[in-house]
């Protein structure tokens, strides 16, 4: 969206050349109609008139457009009153004085990143599932409007739904936290699950079998992680970044991804390992030492085993979720009967490995993580 002259057509590399499919994409009428069913309405201004009809600055129009995702379009006339009143609601909040420019950056940024991805992967599920086309001799990209046309309106409504729903869980854990530091920097439990041997299986499988294994582990995660109380921070392939608020939520989700994945004979084994500390939070990401020690957990941890650090068996003993010792479990029962009580019922028991020492951390004490019983709560 970068202007370099009002009367200038398309936009031109460094060299000099015109890109014509920023001004047109690919010259296709089905695109353009697809665009415009989208969009819900036709392409009317460049991006120096969309600023100037939206009362921003063109500098200010072009951070906004960039961090949505969207490529330079030098000034081709590509843009709809949608786009003007995009920037008009962003530019507003900030003279409003409810969002930094920063920050407004940031919104544009971290919708267009989220949403860029699902969109893509909502395009290619949809023509995926396409066995037949609904009319004989039709191609995909045929089929690709009416389909559009079909889901849009639907789409739309559960989307918004979803993200409200998003909206007041994220608000209900803000507003549960007494510190208000801890809003951004948080006591979190940070975990992470690593398919082993990744790496030799993609030498071995196929394109399409590999795609079917990745999408299988990262669906039964986040089914797992997010039934049993975590957030799902993101996938990465053979690996996946999630995160709870209490220990005990924590390490249900790791030995139950364990459990789940040594019960399934197509996927290889899995290894957890998981920290407790400070995380700092940024456009639903998590960052910092915490992170970086559960990251290095995982790469150290046997196969189908949950490795922790020693922060986080300290929560778990804290909470009474396990006893630090057997022998102090054994303490524990004594006492309650001799006093007619109930025994404390620990759900995990933690044994102690050797201290080592990882990469950038220094001397770390895992500890293995296992359930007391030897049972899973699935």
């Amino acid at each position: 969206m970068t202007v370099d002259d009002e009367g200038s057509g398309a936009d031109a590399d460094a060299d000099g050349r015109v890109d014509p499919e920023a001004a047109d994409p690919g010259g296709n009428p089905l695109a353009l109609r697809i665009e415009q069913l989208i969009l819900g309405a036709e392409r009317r201004y460049t991006p120096f008139q969309a600023a100037r009809s939206a009362g921003v600055s063109v500098e200010l129009a072009t951070r906004f457009w960039r961090a949505m995702g969207f490529a330079d379009i030098g000034q081709a006339k590509a843009l709809t009153e949608a786009d003007v009143l995009a920037l008009r609601r962003l530019s507003g909040l900030v003279e409003a004085g409810l969002l930094s420019e920063a920050m407004a950056v940031q919104v544009a940024r971290s919708t267009g990143q989220t949403t860029a991805r699902l969109a893509e992967w909502q395009m290619d599920s949809f023509l995926e599932g396409l066995t037949e086309p609904p009319e004989p001799g039709m191609s995909r990209t045929e089929v690709t409007y009416p389909i559009i046309e079909l889901l849009l309106p639907e789409l739309e409504e559960f989307l918004v739904y979803v993200w409200r729903r998003q909206l007041a869980a994220s608000a209900g854990r803000v507003v549960q936290t007494a510190d208000d530091e801890e809003m951004v920097d948080r006591r979190l439990a940070v975990g992470f699950a690593d398919l082993v041997g990744f790496t030799r299986l993609t030498r071995r499988m196929e394109e399409e079998e590999l795609g079917e294994l990745v999408e299988a582990f990262e669906t039964t995660c986040a089914d797992l992680v997010a039934a049993r109380g975590g957030r799902l921070i993101k996938t990465l392939g053979d690996e996946v970044l999630y995160a709870a608020d209490d220990a005990g939520v924590a390490a249900e989700i790791a030995l139950t991804l364990v459990e789940t994945m040594s019960n399934d004979e197509t996927m290889p084994e899995l290894r957890v390992g998981i920290a407790f500390g400070t995380v700092t939070t940024r456009m639903g990401d998590v960052f910092g030492t915490t992170v970086n020690l559960a990251s290095r957990l995982t790469s150290i941890a046997p196969r189908d085993a949950v490795l922790i650090d020693s922060a986080f068996a300290e929560e778990l003993v804290r909470s009474g979720e396990s006893p630090a010792s057997e022998a102090e479990a054994a303490e524990a029962v004594a006492a309650a009967e001799k006093e007619g009580e109930e025994p404390p019922a620990y759900r995990f028991a933690l044994q102690p490995m050797w201290q080592r020492p990882v990469r950038g951390l220094g001397v770390v004490e895992p500890w293995l993580l296992t359930r007391r019983n030897g049972t899973s709560t699935s």
